[in-house]
């Protein structure tokens, strides 16, 4: 344990910062295997899920959760999953 307030300061700090990026995380994880799952099975809402997944890999990059570069190739990889899903089996 901290002796120094300012060290203190910083581990309480540091627990609340953890959640929230824990949360954020979350929801990203969350959001990408929907949208994957979508994309390859070609549900008709897949486009729109692909969306949101997107928007919360931006907000994640926003708020300093993942990189911007660890972001575009998630976005990147859920955009080739539904162009590969759309292509109609004939």
């Amino acid at each position: 344990m901290a002796n120094i307030k300012s060290q203190i300061k910083r581990n309480r700090q540091t627990i609340k910062r953890t959640e929230r990026n824990k949360a954020v995380r979350s929801e990203l994880k969350t959001r990408t295997k929907v949208a994957s799952a979508a994309a390859i099975s070609g549900a008709d809402d897949a486009i729109e899920l692909n969306r949101l997944a997107q928007k919360r890999l931006d907000t994640a990059v926003n708020k300093g959760v993942i990189h911007k570069n660890a972001a575009a190739r998630r976005k990147s990889r859920l955009a080739k999953k539904l162009n590969q899903g759309a292509v109609p089996a004939t």
